[in-house]
C-alpha cells in the first residue's frame, strides 16, 4: 500500500500547482484553523497547501482507510502519516495518522 500510496502522493504534488486540476475550497488541518485552499484531485487523491508553506497529500485507499502525506512543495519523498479513516459525523474530515493527524477538505460551492 505504501509504495501505490507514495507514488500517487508524488503525482499529486505536482498538480498542485496546475490551476487546471485545482478547485477552491475550504480546507482545515491539525494545527491550522479553518482556510481558503486549492483542492487538486486526482483519481482517488487529493492534494492542497497548508498554510506554512508545506503540502498535505491524500491517498484513499478504500472507502474506510486512506494514506496521509505531508512535505514541502515539490518534495519528492513527502513523510507519511499513516493510516486515516473518516472523522464520526464530519463529512470530508478524516482523522488517525502519526499523532492524530486530522484534516477537513470540502470544495467550495
Amino acid at each position: 500500500k505504501s509504495i501505490l500510496g507514495t507514488a500517487i502522493v508524488v503525482a499529486a504534488l505536482g498538480l498542485i500547482t496546475s490551476a487546471a486540476h485545482a478547485e477552491p475550497g475550504q480546507c482545515s488541518a491539525s494545527g491550522f484553523d479553518s482556510f481558503d485552499c486549492e483542492l487538486a484531485r486526482d483519481g482517488a487523491g487529493l492534494t492542497f497547501a497548508l498554510p506554512d508553506g508545506r503540502v498535505f497529500s491524500f491517498a484513499l485507499v478504500s472507502e474506510s482507510e486512506g494514506l496521509g502525506y505531508i512535505g514541502e512543495a515539490g518534495a519528492a519523498y513527502p513523510a507519511e502519516l499513516g493510516p486515516m479513516t473518516p472523522a464520526v459525523d464530519a463529512p470530508g474530515c478524516w482523522v488517525g495518522g502519526k499523532d492524530g493527524f486530522a484534516f477537513c477538505a470540502q470544495v467550495a460551492r
